[in-house]
């Protein structure tokens, strides 16, 4: 692969751009700068070159009925200009449009300049994002037929044929889950944010339980007074709470006392007969027993996730967990025994050192255990993980291998009763593949839908706790964010309930 250096003239954009470029180039052969001479010694050397020349923003004039008006910044007019030089020509495109359609075009025109020098390592096009189903509903909301949506998604954003299916497989599952809004219920999110360990893979803040267990008694305090608080003034405004997810970090890392508290308090605080789904994410097979899993039961938990993530114990070990394979299969067993209406286990594709036997051995162990739901990951190298950190350590699979691992995991699946019903992506995933989430028929997850396709208001509570109040006529919602730190949550708690008013 050829190394291409960028020189570029202005930053705005330049997060989208670098995001687009790494669909072409891997991070090592792609540098940036903004010095001239640097990027034409590297011209010299050999390497091809992009400039980005410089954004252009003018607002400009228009007459409506007789009276000038100026347009705000959404729709003012943007120039730019890519120029790619390989030593033997230079070509350019050249782009102006209006703010609103910029971002999308800008991407398009980038990548139909690439393409002509660098195989695309993506089947999403254009598509960086986190929710691309998001797309599809608001097709299907302005009323387009499904043939229509095919086209946009193809011609406007270049997305195979192959992932145009999965999104409209996926919204349609939804559908009648999602719309219509109701805009009276609410769906509530509470953190517990700490964990046994870190996994090797894992980008959140290192609330593990041999730095922090002195914390969560002072945690759970804050956590059960905003419970009151936030139930209290949702009820006031006479809205429904009917879907809870608790989770985290582990909520299972909690002691069977903790928890019977914390489900205690919210049982206390609403009417759990209206709440259709209520799930405990148990993660980790070390952190549940039969006395928790007992307590969940106990206050109405009817969903749970059993996380094994692989079913190889050299892997579980590499990754940090403590636990074998033999823990996951007693604590699966346990829990049916115990009669959860819902069990969801999660799965990683492209762990460290695994290879496509060792992922058809998670598949085929997890199917045997029989599960409502299986959630398939694709490793995601986050900047903050200590993976990324030691990356020169270990072996991860070739893009190639985990693509095919996520269609082998997708045949089996489909061939074992499991069809897709949501998804997601995140920033450096291996091959730029997604996270699909598959259930049986009738056991798909409201909350993971809900969370997905942002067209309900979800209240967060808990440290790193996001709320999204939707707007649904407006076509739009609100973050309002919690502190992302533990300590700060616990000592600036005024602050999180003042944001509640």
């Amino acid at each position: 692969m050829k190394n291409l250096m960028v020189l570029v003239k202005n930053r705005k954009y330049f997060y989208d751009l670098e995001n687009l470029l790494e669909i072409f180039v891997l991070k090592s052969h792609l540098s940036f700068t903004d010095d001239e001479a640097v990027y034409h010694e590297c011209l010299l050397k050999g390497d091809y070159g992009l400039i980005v020349d410089k954004f252009d923003c003018d607002e400009f004039m228009n007459i409506a009925d007789g009276e000038p008006y100026t347009f705000m910044d959404l729709e003012s007019e943007i120039r730019l200009r890519f120029e790619m030089q390989t030593g033997n020509h230079n070509e350019f495109i050249e782009l102006k449009t209006i703010k609103a359609h910029f971002k999308r075009k800008m991407k398009r025109a980038l990548y139909e300049l690439m393409v002509k020098y660098y195989e695309p390592m993506s089947k999403w096009g254009i598509l960086v994002g986190i929710r691309p189903v998001k797309i599809v509903h608001e097709l299907m909301d302005q009323g387009y037929s499904t043939s229509e949506i095919r086209i946009q998604l193809s011609e406007l954003y270049l997305i195979t044929d192959e992932k145009i299916d999965l999104l409209l497989e996926i919204a349609q599952k939804e559908r009648p889950y999602l719309f219509p809004v109701e805009n009276d219920k609410i769906s509530i999110y509470i953190c517990i944010p700490f964990c046994p360990t870190r996994c090797l893979y894992c980008s959140f803040p290192s609330n593990s339980l041999e730095k922090k267990a002195k914390l969560v008694p002072l945690y759970l305090d804050k956590l059960l007074e905003e419970i009151k608080v936030t139930f209290e003034l949702i009820h006031k405004k006479n809205q429904i709470i009917d879907c809870i997810y608790i989770g985290g970090g582990t909520p299972t890392s909690l002691d069977s006392t903790q928890m019977a508290l914390l489900l205690e308090t919210i049982q206390n605080a609403t009417d759990l007969s209206l709440v259709k789904e209520f799930t405990v994410e148990a993660g980790r097979p070390d952190t549940i027993d039969e006395t928790k899993l007992r307590v969940l039961k106990k206050y109405g938990v009817d969903r749970i996730c059993i996380n094994p993530q692989t079913m190889n114990d050299k892997t579980l070990k590499l990754i940090g967990r403590n636990h074998v394979v033999s823990d996951i299969q007693k604590v699966m067993q346990l829990a049916k025994t115990i009669g959860f209406r819902s069990i969801n286990m999660d799965l990683i594709m492209g762990l460290p050192e695994e290879d496509i036997e060792l992922a058809r051995h998670t598949i085929k162990e997890t199917l045997k255990l029989d599960p409502e739901n299986i959630t398939i990951h694709t490793l995601a190298v986050k900047r903050a993980s200590r993976l990324n950190e030691s990356l020169e350590n270990f072996e991860l699979s070739h893009d190639h291998t985990v693509e095919t691992m996520m269609h082998e995991s997708e045949s089996a699946l489909r061939g074992s009763g499991y069809t897709p019903y949501y998804m997601y992506r995140q920033k450096k995933m291996i091959g730029h593949l997604e996270n699909v989430g598959y259930a049986k028929r009738g056991y798909e997850s409201l909350y993971n839908m809900r969370i997905m396709e942002e067209r309900h208001t979800i209240m967060a509570l808990g440290a790193g706790a996001v709320s999204k109040i939707c707007f649904p006529e407006e076509n739009r919602f609100e973050r309002v964010a919690n502190f992302k730190g533990v300590e700060d949550y616990i000592t600036r708690f005024e602050e999180v309930l003042a944001k509640k008013y």
